[in-house]
């Protein structure tokens, strides 16, 4: 077997939405895959409409370090290596800065930050030991600093601190693990909503583009339709 085509991707909030789809593709292109879902039950559920014996479901709150490793152990001993982490668990709180409680930030903090703060600790050390490993944090232009406050405030800040993650961890692995970011677009989720102009899959196209870079792909970027864009 074609050794890409043997390789695991770990997809996290993957039950719905942008992460269910980025599984479709990514199982469609020929890796297995494990479906990450804070509620279990949901994630068999959305497994089985995807119908494909290569995705493998597991419990996984992100927000829990006790729970990211115990996912990781189970994987372990099973003998399962992720060589794909993909960052997809968020919330997107859309409150003003002056109507936000600290709850809520810190609840967007936990998810969108330190969720891939706890993953990357935990798949990405055995990554480095295997000189191969992909890291697509799912991230927003509404993070971007360049030419924009990142809003709504909650979520903007959070994902800019997203950003500044795919940054560092990127500098602290070597190039045979490649670290970036994807901002989907507007999409047509139920956190984007039905106006959204963008479809699910093209949303979900640059995170599984990333997820399978070559070893001449890029690290330490951010990318929009495959291309990259400003921080």
């Amino acid at each position: 077997m074609n050794r890409e085509l043997s390789r695991t991707a770990l997809v996290t909030g993957a039950n719905r939405g942008i992460g269910l789809e980025t599984v479709r593709q990514l199982d469609r292109a020929g890796l297995d895959v494990v479906l990450a879902a804070r509620d279990v039950a949901r994630g068999r559920a959305a497994a089985r409409t995807l119908g494909s014996p290569r995705i493998r479901v597991e419990e996984l709150d992100v927000t829990d370090a006790k729970s990211v490793a115990e996912c990781a152990e189970r994987l372990a001993d099973d003998d399962v290596t992720v060589d794909v982490l993909v960052n997809n668990a968020g919330i997107y709180p859309t409150d003003s800065f002056f109507s936000l409680d600290e709850d809520t930030v810190r609840r967007a903090l936990d998810v969108n930050l330190m969720g891939a703060f706890h993953t990357c600790r935990a798949f990405c050390p055995d990554m480095v030991r295997r000189g191969y490993g992909r890291v697509v944090n799912v991230s927003s232009g509404l993070g971007a600093l360049t030419g924009n406050v990142p809003s709504p405030a909650a979520y903007g800040i959070t994902k800019a601190a997203l950003n500044a993650l795919t940054l560092v961890m990127s500098a602290a692995v070597p190039g045979t693990v490649k670290v970036n970011a994807a901002c989907p677009g507007w999409v047509r989720t139920d956190m984007g909503g039905g106006g959204a102009p963008t479809s699910v899959e093209r949303g979900a196209d640059t995170v599984a583009w990333l997820a399978r870079l070559p070893d001449s792909g890029p690290t330490g970027g951010f990318f929009r339709n495959r291309r990259r864009i400003e921080w």
